[in-house]
Parts: structure tokens; sequence; C-alpha cells
């Protein structure tokens, strides 16, 4: 069974937002997936997403690019995320910095023995049209996609 919990709190404008889930697979399997692009793409964003291989780049170090664009597959509207690595300890974390806002997302991973992982992902500094009820509902869907390619892979 899979873990989830997650917390909202807001002021002045900007909020926090932390989602807690256990994961299969070693912290090192994790981060893989997070940094590697061709594994990437088969997680990330809700479902009724995709995103392009071609529009990612995933630097894994110290002022690095994370960026990427997910494309919604009913619609075709296009969003792209800019981003630059602020942090990184290999099989560990790695924090990130939204180009353009004061938004930080941190991913931190655990070994919980027996081939599983809990992620934390903790945003802070992060505008309203973000937080809430449909924003958790859609990191909550990728990290479902994750656990199913995770699982694939085993």
């Amino acid at each position: 069974m899979t873990e989830m919990t997650a917390t909202t709190e807001m002021t002045e404008g900007l909020g926090e937002l932390t989602l807690t889930r256990e994961l299969p697979g070693t912290p090192a399997d994790v981060f893989r997936a997070y940094v590697e692009p061709e594994q990437f793409v088969r997680f990330w964003g809700p479902v009724g997403t995709h995103v392009p291989l071609d529009t990612v780049t995933i630097e894994p170090e110290v002022g690095g690019r994370y960026d990427s664009t997910m494309v919604i597959e009913a619609t075709g509207d296009r969003y792209p995320l800019k981003a630059r690595i602020t942090e990184i300890r290999p099989d560990e974390s790695f924090t990130m910095a939204v180009d353009g806002t004061a938004m930080h997302s941190t991913l931190t991973f655990t070994d919980l023995g027996d081939g599983r992982t809990r992620v934390v992902l903790h945003q802070r500094d992060v505008p309203a049209m973000f937080l809430g009820p449909q924003a958790e509902a859609g990191l909550n869907s990728s990290f479902d996609r994750l656990v199913e390619h995770l699982a694939a892979r085993g």
C-alpha cells in the first residue's frame, strides 16, 4: 500500500505544500527517475498529459537546467517548466528554483528498506494558483504514474 500525506499553508499570497509518498524502488532508483529524461517523461504530469522527450533538459548538477513542457492531450495546450537546480545530493535530494518566481521545490528520498523509498516533495513560495486540492490531485496523479513506472521496471 502507498502511504500519502499532504499539508498546505498560505501566507501573503504565497504558500507551502508538502506531499509524502512511499514508492517501490531504492532511493537511487527513484532519484534516477527524476534526473534521467527517458524515465522522467514516463511519469511527469497528471493523467491526461505527456511530456515530449525533446522538451526535456535535465542537468543534475548545481546550476543545471531542469526544463520540460507538459502537454494536455485533449487540447494540445503546453505548459513549460523552466528551473535551475540549486542543491543536489545524488540518491538523497535535490532542490530546484522555478525561473521567474520565488518558488522552490525540494524532493527528498529516504530508504525504507525492502526496496521502498519515502519521497517528500516540499514546495515553498508557491503562488496561490498552484495550491489547493486540484494542484495536490495533479501532483498525486504524477506520483501514481511514477509508482507504475517503477513497478514495471521492477
